[in-house]
């Protein structure tokens, strides 16, 4: 079983410039991916797209491979994971070299630790998905949630739900935008799809830089 973790940088960020190699507590950001993905023992090779010559210089001093460049298509606004996905899987068998299976990485996870990943994938080799996606339950049960009316007024959007204890009601869950991992052979396809629950303090979105400063003070606390 060959497995790549594709970890997706590309050069261009238009909220946090330079996002994925700005230094956070003394390493670029995408030198966690990396080292997460290394500590996991779990992949054949840990490469990393991108678009930019500094970020394949970065990630190669950190151990990741960069075997090809991103293409132009792929590193455009409008070009989806997906897109960037098909291009490495096509990219590497031109090189007469295929995978069974996957895990891309976003770069931005300085919480996201080997450890998790391969208990994700104990998950993952366990059943019969064709790929697994990270999840968080709701902190409150999403089928109280309010909305504004016509008239400017909130309401219930499920009101049969109002007067229901919490604990009453079905966990919901929202994807995390770590990592996920995949077969090679079904993606693209509306497969099955394992979940694997991540911790709540392990999550944090790194969109603005006020996340970014929240991201550092919670890193400090959670790893002394």
């Amino acid at each position: 079983m060959k497995s790549v973790a594709i970890i997706t940088a590309r050069g261009g960020s238009k909220r946090i410039p330079r996002k994925n190699v700005k230094p956070f507590i003394g390493r670029p950001m995408i030198a966690y991916a990396i080292a997460a993905a290394l500590e996991s023992k779990l992949f054949d090779e840990v490469m990393v797209s991108t678009d930019d010559a500094e970020i394949a210089e970065i990630a190669k001093a950190y151990g990741a491979a960069v075997p090809f460049l991103r293409s132009a298509a792929t590193a455009n606004d409008f070009a989806t994971t997906a897109d960037v996905l098909n291009e490495v899987i096509a990219a590497y068998a031109k090189l007469g070299v295929a995978f069974d299976e996957f895990c891309c990485i976003y770069p931005c996870v300085p919480f996201l630790t080997g450890e998790l990943l391969r208990e994700a994938h104990d998950v993952f080799a366990a059943g019969a998905a064709d790929s697994l996606m990270p999840v968080v339950k709701y902190s409150f049960p999403i089928q109280r949630a309010v909305r504004r009316n016509a008239e400017g007024f909130l309401e219930y959007r499920e009101p049969e739900n109002m007067l229901k204890r919490s604990q009453d009601l079905e966990p919901m869950y929202h994807d995390v935008g770590m990592f996920y991992f995949h077969k090679t052979a079904s993606f693209g396809r509306n497969g099955r799809v394992a979940m694997f629950e991540m911790p709540e303090e392990r999550i944090q979105d790194i969109d603005t830089i006020d996340d970014w400063k929240m991201a550092e003070l919670k890193y400090k606390v959670l790893n002394g």
